[in-house]
């Protein structure tokens, strides 16, 4: 055992003896920087996030003005629809029997008028010739009016009867998409019964809550807050994420900003309008509204240099003799996923350490010159 001993060190030190008689140095350990920044304050754009729910501009609850039996139902759920297209129809019978009584008693009352009408100027004819009295005179001209204004009133239940003939075919007052139908052909339906929702798309809103302090923030110079178009104006377009984090093609712009805010949370209600050319948004699907807002004067660092430590975050600042102290930050998330917002802790021109921070140590030295390069 110890004779292998002896022999493994000759061959160590013979190996050596090799390099060093043949002029090879042997590898030394270069000690590296980390990578370091110097920090200064910037303009940035910040993604400031919404959580939001879709609705038409148009969304119509579809309910019958009359009552009966539903006849035919000629849409079905998730159909595009064009305005003025039949979606649904009531038994008419009824409706239509109505309508013939309505015009049999308009006749009627046409008849009358005429009698009364050849009444009124026979007599005022004989009044002329003094051959009625006055009272006869006045009499007829009585009966003449009443019998025009019979007449007005059965031409208002002929109109009436058929609006009430056109309420059994139900049609679409917008252009969009059928929603629900919970009623089935047969079923009685009535004015409290709701049929469907059109959902009128081209043009879709995703409404959302603002904090007053940040519409605050976002109202430029000299404009005053209860000035909703000019800051609605001012404001970039906006990106709407589907739940899926997939972007919607189109941009949008915020199309309503309530001078009201909620006591209870401190927002105002919000909605950004979004093009639909492709059907694509629907009413009822949440998401998040993107607004690019932007950020001045601020200091930004990666979030690589920021250590987390249960509740306290931490970045190392490098010191004059290249050793490293830890400093508490506080951080704004920006929302890119890569860079924090610092808001206490650091000055402008304080040199931090960027990356490998997590394996740092308190009064590290963690800058190195640079090795000297060999000349030729």
């Amino acid at each position: 055992m110890n004779t292998k001993k002896v022999m493994t060190w000759a061959l160590v030190l013979g190996i050596g003896g090799v390099f060093s008689s043949c002029g090879i140095d042997m590898p030394k350990e270069v000690q590296t920087s980390y990578e370091t920044m110097t920090v200064e304050k910037k303009d940035i754009e910040v993604p400031v996030k919404f959580s939001a729910k879709m609705k038409g501009q148009a969304d119509v609850t579809i309910t019958p003005q009359v009552s009966g039996q539903l006849m035919k139902i000629c849409v079905a759920e998730g159909q595009r629809v064009k305005k003025g297209q039949t979606l649904f129809v009531i038994d008419s019978r009824n409706a239509q029997l109505n309508l013939e009584v309505a015009q049999a008693n308009l006749q009627a009352a046409l008849a009358q008028e005429n009698s009364a009408k050849l009444e009124y100027e026979s007599n005022k004819n004989l009044f002329e010739k003094k051959i009625v009295s006055q009272y006869m005179l006045d009499n007829s001209e009585n009966s003449y009016k009443q019998a025009r204004a019979s007449v007005a009133q059965a031409r208002a239940s002929v109109n009436n009867a058929k609006v009430n003939l056109s309420f059994c075919t139900i049609t679409a007052p917008v252009t969009g998409l059928i929603g629900e139908i919970p009623v089935r052909t047969g079923d009685q339906v009535s004015p409290g019964s709701q049929l469907t929702m059109v959902s009128g798309n081209t043009q879709m809103d995703a409404e959302f809550s603002v904090a007053e302090s940040l519409v605050e923030e976002m109202v430029s110079a000299g404009a005053k807050a209860s000035d909703k178009v000019k800051l609605m104006a001012a404001m970039p377009d906006v990106t709407f994420i589907m739940k899926n984090g997939t972007e919607y093609q189109h941009k949008g712009r915020i199309s309503s900003l309530t001078g009201m805010v909620n006591a209870a949370t401190g927002t105002m209600s919000a909605k950004a309008t979004f093009p639909n050319p492709e059907g694509q948004l629907v009413s009822g699907i949440q998401g998040t509204v993107v607004l690019p807002y932007d950020v001045k004067d601020v200091i930004v660092i990666p979030q690589t240099a920021v250590v987390k430590l249960q509740s306290r975050q931490q970045v190392y600042k490098v010191k004059a003799d290249s050793t490293a102290t830890a400093v508490e930050v506080k951080t704004e998330d920006i929302g890119n996923g890569k860079d924090f917002i610092i808001t206490s802790g650091l000055n402008v021109g304080d040199k931090i350490i960027t990356v490998g921070a997590n394996n740092v140590q308190e009064g590290q030295k963690v800058l190195f010159p640079e090795a000297p390069k060999n000349e030729k």
